[in-house]
């Protein structure tokens, strides 16, 4: 292969495995159907992604995740689950993108790139719910549940069509989410330590 498919290749897995970091299973099912019409070809080990029954678990997954979180505190309570599972994901797809490597080079890649980007990315959005469940009591969750079906959804049919674009976007987007994950968790630790030294109420 030409560097240049080992680029795309790479650039297709990143882009799917960053949209498994807005929801799971949409970016699998997309992958499932792409690999079970033969738009993709998966590589060696990933065949079983595009068969019937994966595409039917991966259909009813998909369906139930994206309806699950517009239900109040049940979204929250998905967040703990999503997050190891959208780094598991990330992995899987990221994966089944490379073309034939050395396992250990190509699984490692998936997980640090693929994992870690669909990690991060969900990450970023349990924050946003956590905090739009204090400052709206939940009333402004289905809002961002909608926007995070949107992104979803468009973002793996673009990363499909155009991988390097998506790609790139999710290596911005990640960038943009560890600044401000970093910054939320300085203005914490400030904010217990300012707690800590104020002397007790009398």
């Amino acid at each position: 292969m030409n560097p240049s498919d080992y680029f795309l290749s790479g650039a297709l897995g990143l882009a799917l495995a960053a949209c498994s970091g807005f929801r799971v299973f949409v970016p699998l099912l997309a992958a499932s159907i792409a690999y079970r019409t033969g738009f993709l070809a998966p590589s060696a080990g990933f065949a079983w992604l595009g068969s019937w029954t994966a595409l039917g678990v991966l259909g009813t997954a998909t369906l139930a995740e994206m309806l699950a979180y517009y239900f109040p505190v049940v979204d929250n309570f998905l967040d703990s689950l999503t997050t190891p599972a959208s780094f598991i994901a990330g992995t899987l797809l990221m994966t089944s993108a490379l073309p034939e490597l050395n396992p250990v080079l190509r699984w490692g890649l998936g997980a640090v790139l693929g994992g870690g980007t669909a990690g991060v990315i969900q990450s970023g959005t349990a924050v946003l719910r956590a905090g739009s469940t204090v400052a709206t009591g939940g009333l402004g969750n289905p809002v961002l549940a909608t926007v995070e079906n949107v992104l979803a959804v468009v973002g793996t049919v673009l990363g499909l069509l155009l991988p390097l674009l998506v790609a790139g976007v999710a290596v911005a987007l990640v960038v943009y989410v560890l600044s401000r994950l970093r910054r939320w968790r300085q203005r914490r630790r400030a904010r217990t330590a300012a707690t800590g030294e104020m002397p007790p109420a009398r």
